[in-house]
């Protein structure tokens, strides 16, 4: 399995040949949305909290005597059917979300969904990728350059969720000239996730015969 390699300005240059368990797997459609609803519950904040009736103020005393009023029995004013009072069963801060999920389930994932964008043709090889100085022009023209190849056309006009671009490693000024550009998510190679590739329709590998060097280190 073979594929071009480009440069920013979308020339060709070159060829990789891709390894099968990365670039070769059949798409599992159960086994990442296993993954993925994993991972985003284990993204998941507990923010909503009431106040239970050992946690709201006051009650401190009997509301008023327990026979002759004509009332109903009432022994503290933080019951839950008391306006202000505590809460039934309401969420709280301590809950936790997390749901356990294996490492390999991940890697597969990971590696179905590369395979898939691969045959849907929305995976580009780029050799290097490395602005001297952060500037969002530079970033845009290799944008500009990238899509005049066949296929990444809109790679720049895209609204939302357009590219990730992986790199084998941690560049200041590549991070500061894409900052500006919302549908464009730069990333290292070592930390791409499933979640991630879901969201944006087109992946970038730059570097690829390190990168894949690095997706497949995930295997060990």
């Amino acid at each position: 399995m073979k594929s071009n390699i480009y440069d920013i300005k979308g020339k060709e240059n070159g060829s990789i040949d891709l390894p099968e368990n990365i670039f070769g797997l059949k798409l599992n459609n159960d086994l990442v949305h296993q993954v993925v609803v994993s991972m985003m519950s284990n993204q998941r904040a507990a923010i909503a909290h009431t106040k239970g009736r050992g946690d709201v103020a006051g009650g401190g005393r009997k509301p008023h005597k327990q026979k002759g009023t004509g009332r109903a029995r009432a022994g503290s004013s933080r019951s839950p059917i008391w306006r202000g009072g505590g809460i039934t069963f309401g969420p709280t801060k301590e809950r936790n979300f997390d749901k356990k999920i294996n490492k390999k389930m991940k890697i597969t994932a990971l590696f179905q969904i590369i395979s898939q964008k691969l045959k849907d043709g929305e995976i580009l090889f780029v050799d290097a990728l490395s602005l001297k100085e952060a500037k969002t022009k530079d970033a845009k023209n290799i944008l500009k350059g990238l899509s005049k190849i066949k296929g990444f056309e809109n790679i720049l006009s895209k609204k939302r969720n357009s590219t990730v671009i992986l790199n084998t490693e941690y560049n200041a000024d590549n991070l500061k000239s894409f900052a500006n550009f919302s549908n464009i998510l730069l990333e290292e190679t070592r930390k791409i996730n499933p979640l991630d590739l879901l969201k944006y329709k087109y992946l970038v590998i730059v570097n690829p015969v390190e990168s894949i060097e690095l997706l497949s280190s995930k295997l060990k």
